[in-house]
């Protein structure tokens, strides 16, 4: 384990770095004064820059490149937190890596001296698999407080077997956190069954979900397994559970509770061992008052609610969307979006969410011939945001306050601070040149 020569270092923390080394997440200890005063191999696999592993370094500024530490730029400072409760801190950054930046799982871990007092940190990171900070193929994508806050839930809820309902407006990515949840649980090397609960009648659904026999009823030529049965040792995503028939609630509720079912026209009880993730857009807690959904269904499946955002609520994410959806759409032809349209589809309300923001750039895409997405490729209520000089006015002004901000806490180059905003050069130049700073 790479370490400076340090004060610090006394017989039993050397033991503990000693120890540390073995350890096969990047790990590395701080000093008070947010220095990185050694580093473990796996960190310096996984962060170090050409073997170097940032000892002698602030942590702040090879995490964040911040010139301050996290929570002086406005980001959540777990050392700050753990040196006042001197207990263990968790909590899910962005850290510039050298695979640029990514989602990072920090568990920092104070230690103290024989008197209580914290003298030093150690801090485990773990980047995250199930969700990217850059443009990606497929998966989740973000880097909004508000996207992280779901984040964050998902990965404390991914390890174990605790049933998660999943809240949120329609289009705001359901089933692209259910399968994330699913690749970050001890279940990911089992099946993800979905079962879409939209529209289905009782008889339907019990069938669909349950199986049946031969002979079961007209038509069933032969035996099918259900998607119960096809879940086990994997994970049951039940989207738009807040749909399924009131009738058929006491049976989900028995399936959820013991794991058995009888397929249609069957004696036999199949036993399925799977782990639930549910979803819906509806009111439930509403529709329990109203008599329309079952209490005890309804607390057997939000053991673990987990709010997605609307987009709205994450307009930050949206050219990291919209570059992620347009290479998905046009894989190795993606075409871009030029300012003008970007700063329409910035005040767009965006009712239908993220998927109403991929058919709007579908669409686009087809009416551009130079593989550059302009304003009058753009459909009409989306064009009409240029009649609304007062939101315009307001965006401008979040934006140079954002702006501002990010300007004071980051310590890098200009291009640098581009990049890490999603923001061409030129774009940054005039954004400063408003905030009245010489580029």
């Amino acid at each position: 384990m790479a370490n400076a020569s340090n004060a610090l270092f006394s017989p039993q923390m050397q033991a503990l770095v000693s120890y540390l080394e073995h350890d096969t997440h990047p790990t590395i200890v701080l000093d008070i004064d947010y220095n990185i005063v050694a580093a473990n191999t796996a960190y310096q696999r996984q962060f170090g820059v050409e073997g170097r592993p940032h000892v002698g370094a602030k942590c702040y500024r090879v995490s964040h490149q911040f010139a301050v530490p996290c929570d002086q730029a406005g980001e959540h400072c777990p050392m700050r937190k753990a040196s006042e409760t001197k207990v263990p801190e968790r909590v899910l950054h962005i850290h510039h890596t050298p695979r640029g930046p990514e989602h990072v799982d920090v568990e920092l871990r104070p230690i103290l001296d024989a008197r209580g007092e914290v003298f030093a940190y150690v801090e485990r990171l773990n980047s995250v698999a199930v969700a990217s900070v850059q443009p990606q193929q497929s998966g989740l994508v973000g880097r909004s407080a508000a996207f992280n806050e779901a984040l964050t839930a998902l990965q404390r809820a991914a390890p174990s077997q605790i049933p998660v309902l999943l809240q949120g407006e329609s289009g705001t990515g359901k089933e692209l956190f259910a399968r994330a949840l699913h690749a970050a649980s001890p279940r990911a090397s089992g099946p993800l069954v979905v079962v879409d609960c939209t529209g289905l009648t009782e008889t339907l659904l019990e069938s669909e979900l349950f199986g049946y026999e031969k002979g079961a009823f007209t038509g069933a030529l032969q035996r099918k397994i259900g998607l119960a049965e096809s879940a086990h040792g994997g994970t049951l995503f039940l989207d738009e559970i807040g749909e399924v028939p009131l009738a058929m609630q006491v049976k989900l509720l028995r399936l959820i509770e013991s794991g058995s079912f009888r397929p249609v026209g069957s004696l036999r009880t199949v036993h399925s061992d799977f782990r639930l993730v549910a979803a819906t857009h509806k009111p439930l807690k509403e529709m329990v008052a109203a008599g329309s959904f079952r209490q005890d269904l309804f607390y057997r499946i939000s053991a673990f609610p987990i709010r997605l955002p609307s987009l709205r609520e994450r307009s930050e994410d949206l050219p990291l969307l919209i570059e992620s959806l347009l290479r998905r759409l046009a894989p190795g032809a993606a075409p871009r979006v030029d300012d003008d349209a970007m700063k329409l589809l910035r005040l767009y309300p965006f009712p239908g969410n993220i998927r109403e923001l991929r058919n709007i750039m579908e669409r686009a895409r087809l009416f551009t011939d130079d593989g550059v997405i302009r304003a009058q490729d753009l459909p009409p209520e989306v064009r009409a945001q240029q009649s609304s000089p007062l939101a315009i006015r307001s965006a401008g002004r979040n934006d140079l306050e954002s702006l501002a901000h990010a300007l004071q806490a980051f310590d890098g180059s200009r291009s640098e601070l581009a990049k890490h905003l999603g923001l061409s050069e030129r774009t940054l130049y005039r954004r400063l040149k408003a905030l009245g700073i010489n580029s």
